[in-house]
């Protein structure tokens, strides 16, 4: 039984990009946790219940920008003995961690709304506009930073986590403009149960999806069959089993599959080929591929069963 494996690495201005997504953690980190610490000041001053929930919200996304940026960090460490792709996988555990804690955010704030639309209570709705104005700016402006890197769960996760801030601090600020003019405070949690339901629509896809690449399922954005069709297409291959594909972090994607080629197998250029293909097509950065002969006295134990 003959055996090709191949190995590709997209590994494109790494140092570059990585610079520039730890200046916006560090600039997204301090910003945040410095209006949190305002916000939280000013809710006691403006016996404001909603500032007060949103600061402790604000508290935990800045915990989950820490997770992001830690995990985005252990990405680019090298591998070692014992792990053989670095630190990769710990960018998919962020994920997990930051859409669970989304969620236990929303249930905290949904918990509050509840008990303010039972027992209201009259609040500084001067001091509750400014404040949520300013966390509007904060929260959206460095939302932005981590925009353009969605495709990665990891920086999603930081991404909606920013924008569920600048969301609950549009929600309180209307409040604040709505209850100044009318008196009517149940609309504070009214609003607060609303954004919660956002939140939580906009978390959930990032949870599916983070609860896939931790049973190393294929990434959203492949498709498993076009991938087998694209390698059973390759000049030569008369059968192929044993294909698993998975994400080896939120930002990169594994292949290993047995191609049964009786015939002949690839030539070095023909791989880096096939590998460039896989890469352009289905962005798949590491490919292994082992070629066998296909004689029935030494089969493939895994043939038929994968």
């Amino acid at each position: 039984m003959a055996h090709s494996h191949s190995h590709s690495h997209g590994h494109h201005n790494v140092d570059s990009a990585y610079s520039k997504m730890n200046l916006s953690f560090a600039i997204a980190v301090g910003a945040n946790l410095l209006y949190t610490f305002i916000e939280g000041g000013y809710a006691i001053y403006a016996n404001s219940m909603g500032l007060l929930a949103d600061a402790g919200h604000n508290l935990g996304d800045v915990l989950g920008l820490l997770l992001a940026w830690g995990a985005s960090w252990l990405m680019v460490q090298p591998a070692k003995d014992r792990y053989s792709y670095g630190y990769k996988r710990s960018s998919v555990l962020a994920s997990l961690l930051n859409a669970f804690l989304l969620v236990a955010a929303s249930a905290i704030i949904a918990y509050e709304s509840i008990a303010k639309l039972i027992h209201p209570s009259e609040v500084g709705e001067i001091t509750v506009i400014i404040v949520a104005g300013i966390g509007i700016i904060v929260n959206a402006s460095t939302a932005m930073l981590f925009a353009k890197g969605t495709k990665d769960l990891n920086i999603k996760a930081a991404f909606l986590h920013l924008m569920a801030d600048a969301l609950l601090s549009f929600g309180v600020l209307v409040t604040g403009i709505v209850v100044y003019y009318t008196g009517w405070v149940r609309l504070d949690p009214l609003i607060g149960l609303v954004i919660v339901i956002v939140i939580v629509v906009g978390t959930w896809d990032l949870l599916r999806q983070s609860l896939r690449l931790i049973l190393d399922a294929a990434p959203k954005h492949i498709e498993p069959t076009k991938v087998s069709a694209f390698l059973k297409a390759l000049p030569g291959v008369e059968a192929i089993h044993d294909l698993h594909i998975w994400g080896l972090s939120t930002r990169e994607v594994a292949l290993t599959a047995h191609l049964v080629m009786p015939k002949n197998g690839f030539s070095d250029v023909e791989f880096h080929d096939i590998n460039h293909e896989l890469l352009d097509k289905f962005s798949i950065h590491h490919v292994t591929l082992q070629i066998e002969k296909g004689g029935q006295e030494a089969p493939c134990s895994q043939d038929g069963t994968c």
